[in-house]
């Protein structure tokens, strides 16, 4: 009969699966605060404390995939060590030979991958009741996330299952223990389940399908084949991720070799407790308990060790962010000072870049060349992803300021290398308001409101307008005077804008074109946006323009406050 197997159930099932893995780990990051840190760490702290939680988690889940995986999620979030995962993941080999005993003296698998509908479910419904601000939203995720992971599973064990069950295993007789051994890797990477493997090897057994022999080998390569389901959700993580995944193939390959090579005197061993002629599937339970507790025993003393090699094996590879800190020795200071000053002109270039895509404006109609992010980087990253590395870039840039502080500054030196920390905090402020608006200004472009739409338009408009004036200041260096009167007149014109929005709001309320939310919405934008462009402003202010002239923009900035407070006390008084 011929059962074939359903190719697109299996790639929908891997392609869920490792999406589950991906909410599984955001969301435990997210999650994972200080109260929630310490308990993974208080159970999982130390090898044996590790071994003993993999082991009891496990034998109540009945999955040893699922606790692995939990593991990589917990490890790539910085949650959990790498050497107590590794714990975790030896003592998850021993917990799953629980299964065994359940089938055997039971006759029936418990399927974990049954919560997956539940959970999904219900999680589903937390996730669209609850506000994105909310934990519930990310615990939301994150069973979501595990019910994904199981379904996935699931999707990939049926697709082939079937077919599996449907193969005639006498014919590899005449081939040797050996052969079943890859045949139960085979079926284990399939099925992506070692205790679905290993519950048809025990129903083989029990119907006399095979005898003890062959099912010891078909175990072994069973707890080999289940690595493959690690092995997959490590795909595109993070060295710690594959750190873990390799520790649990090195771990079950040895393992399995070891018990391969010693399989006589184990069969033997474990016929001193049970008559394997007559109770051939209990027999196999003691078998597969015996030979990973013996693998945890075996690498034990050698957990270190392995941690070691494998952090130099998979050494976390750091992205070079800076351009000009990297060769500069702070020794020499004035090289040292150009070079941060520029540094941070990259960091502002960056912040453009960041602030035109995420109110879609091609960085063609400003930039006339590539920033290093987009070179280094490449283009596939997320907004997401290019503001943790601007933040990276920044911190970066106040490790080297502080090394620099630890020379003989001249009080004038000290105070021009402050002015450059002001502008890089500003910098990152401005990039943080333009993250917090960006999700009002989706809403304003995809809205059915003509009016909303307008506004979007107005602010891509007015950040235009905004560097354009910001490339006409830089074509003015080493016209102090220009360059400064550039920026007031930017200011000045970020003020008449800002004003002229809030009045075009208000016409819009009083002639209820927009309602409550959306003037809210509005308005929360609009002030952010404009505080962003100020902060760059003031950025370039404190870089580039030399002390007469910040002083002098510096009075300006506080004339206005004095006059813009008299017009509102003013008023005030009129009405």
């Amino acid at each position: 009969m011929d059962i074939p197997i359903d190719f697109w159930k299996l790639a929908a099932g891997l392609s869920i699966f490792l999406y589950g893995m991906y909410l599984l780990e955001d969301s435990v990051r997210i999650m994972s605060g200080k109260a929630f840190r310490q308990m993974i760490r208080q159970y999982t702290d130390g090898r044996l404390r590790s071994i003993s939680s993999g082991a009891f988690i496990t034998a109540i889940l009945q999955s040893s995939s699922a606790v692995s995986l939990m593991v990589l999620a917990f490890v790539g979030a910085g949650v959990m060590t790498m050497e107590n995962g590794i714990g975790v993941m030896m003592g998850a080999n021993i917990g799953t030979t629980f299964t065994s005993w359940i089938v055997a003296v039971f006759g029936f698998k418990i399927k974990i991958e049954s919560f997956a509908f539940p959970l999904i479910a219900c999680a589903g419904l937390l996730f669209i009741l609850v506000h994105s601000s909310s934990r519930f939203f990310q615990f939301a995720r994150l069973l979501i996330g595990f019910g994904l992971l199981f379904l996935g599973l699931d999707f990939m064990k049926t697709s082939v299952e079937t077919y599996a069950q449907h193969i005639d295993l006498t014919v590899l007789a005449e081939y040797g223990s050996w052969v079943y051994l890859l045949f139960g890797v085979a079926m284990t990477a399939l099925m992506q389940s070692s205790s679905a493997s290993i519950a048809v090897v025990l129903t083989g057994i029990n119907t006399g399908l095979i005898d003890f022999q062959t099912g010891t080998a078909m175990v072994i390569g069973a707890n080999i084949g289940t690595t493959v389901t690690v092995l997959l959700g490590a795909i595109g993580g993070t060295p710690a991720k594959k750190r873990v995944s390799a520790s649990h193939l090195i771990f079950n390959l040895i393992t399995g070799v070891i018990a391969f090579v010693a399989l006589v005197p184990l069969s033997h061993f474990v016929g001193l407790f049970i008559d394997t002629s007559a109770n051939a599937v209990m027999g196999l339970a003691l078998f597969h308990t015996l030979f990973n507790f013996i693998g945890v025993i075996i690498f034990f003393p050698f957990i270190g060790y392995i941690s070691r090699y494998l952090l130099r094996f998979f050494p976390e590879r750091k992205t070079v962010l800076t351009v000009y800190l990297n060769n500069t020795p702070t020794e020499v200071l004035d090289a040292a000072t150009d070079s941060l000053r520029k540094e941070t002109l990259h960091l502002f270039e960056e912040c453009q870049f960041y602030t035109l895509k995420t109110f879609g404006i091609d960085e063609k109609l400003v930039f006339d060349h590539s920033l290093p992010f987009q070179k280094n980087l490449g283009r596939r990253n997320t907004l997401s992803d290019f503001y943790e590395n601007a933040k990276l870039l920044h911190g970066e840039i106040i490790e080297f300021y502080a090394k620099l502080l630890n020379g003989n500054l001249e009080q004038e030196e000290a105070k021009a290398l402050e002015r450059m920390i002001y502008a890089s905090r500003n910098i990152m402020n401005s990039m943080k308001n333009v993250k917090g608006v960006r999700h009002d200004i989706e809403e304003f472009d995809s809205s059915e409101n003509k009016h909303l739409n307008q506004q979007y338009r107005l602010f891509r408009r007015r950040l235009i307008s905004l560097y354009h004036s910001i490339n006409s200041f830089f074509d003015m260096m080493g016209d102090h005077q220009e360059q400064y009167r550039i920026l007031l007149r930017s200011v000045s014109h970020i003020e008449q804008q800002d004003a002229q929005f809030l009045n075009t709001v208000m016409d819009l309320a009083a002639a209820k074109d927009i309602d409550e939310r959306e003037i809210s919405s509005l308005l929360m934008a609009n002030r952010l946006f404009s505080q962003s462009c100020r902060l760059q402003i003031f950025a370039l202010k404190d870089l580039l323009l030399r002390q007469e002239e910040i002083k002098e923009f510096d009075r300006a900035m506080e004339m206005k406050e004095l006059l813009d407070e008299e017009q509102g006390q003013q008023q005030e008084k009129e009405k």
